[in-house]
């Protein structure tokens, strides 16, 4: 049996096209405290979101279109 360390490996960041911003890392912090201790709904990450005053890009409040407009953009 030989070993082939040529193997493919997942790069986890391989897609990424730039680090990720400040917002972004708070973003993703905090979704993945909700997603712990509030819900995996879309109604639980909004009102976790807003519960936490984690803000949309603009400042505004979350509502499901927003939240969904910006796992869009951000290509989640």
């Amino acid at each position: 049996m030989t070993t082939d360390t040529a193997w493919p490996y997942l790069e986890p960041h391989q897609t990424r096209g730039h680090e990720p911003t400040t917002y972004e890392l708070k973003l993703a912090r905090t979704l993945e405290e909700i997603f712990t201790h509030d819900g995996h709904e879309l109604a639980d990450v909004v009102a976790g979101l807003n519960a936490r005053q984690v803000r949309t890009p603009s400042g505004a409040p979350w509502t499901e279109e927003t939240f969904r407009t910006e796992m869009q953009r951000l290509g989640a």
